[in-house]
């Protein structure tokens, strides 16, 4: 494999890391209505990928390798956009902990966080319980739950995607405000 051939195979692995990641943030934004966002983000990609695509047909009969960088970058472009939207959290979770005892006790610590906190009585397996339902942004589910697993180690709970915030008092930590707020404009 002569340099040249190396650095084109480089070029392709990296820009279609670039575009397969682009490609997942597109697709979140989709699922959560974000429809500028993914406009953009669509615009993007698919600029990216013409010229990698264009330049991959242009090499690989003269040099297969090219597919196999093109292959690892799509691969890899995965995994990539997987852990960039982790790492921006983008939209808003339910938070549902089902407690005992400390129902009280977490109520009151994550109401501290500055977190609406609603709380339901129900009946368990094996008695009385209480399930406090909470809207946060998920940049907020491992702080608040690193709270709440200090307090009880052993707390259940489950989380769930929020498609749409209704049109009652929406908590100030989940108003969206600033360039944040117009790319959520649907």
């Amino acid at each position: 494999m002569t340099t040249a051939v190396f650095l084109t195979g480089l070029m392709v692995f990296a820009a279609r890391v670039l575009d397969v990641s682009l490609g997942t943030m597109r697709t979140i934004s989709i699922v959560q209505g974000r429809t500028l966002l993914a406009f953009l983000l669509g615009f993007v990609e698919i600029s990216i990928w013409l010229g990698v695509i264009s330049t991959v047909i242009a090499h690989v009969r003269d040099n297969p390798v090219i597919a196999v960088f093109y292959a690892l970058g799509f691969a890899t472009g995965n995994v990539a956009g997987i852990m960039i939207e982790r790492r921006i959290a983008m939209g808003s979770i339910v938070i549902k902990i089902i407690a005992r005892e400390s129902a009280g006790e977490l109520a009151a610590h994550i109401r501290e966080l500055g977190f609406p906190v609603t709380e339901f009585e129900g009946k368990g397996m094996s008695g009385t319980v209480t399930e406090l339902y909470i809207v946060c942004p998920r940049r907020e589910f491992r702080p608040i739950m690193r709270g709440v697993r200090l307090i009880d180690p052993e707390v259940f709970f489950v989380t769930e995607p929020v498609g749409t915030l209704g049109s009652g008092r929406v908590p100030p930590v989940l108003a969206q405000t600033g360039w944040k707020g117009i790319i959520k404009r649907k």
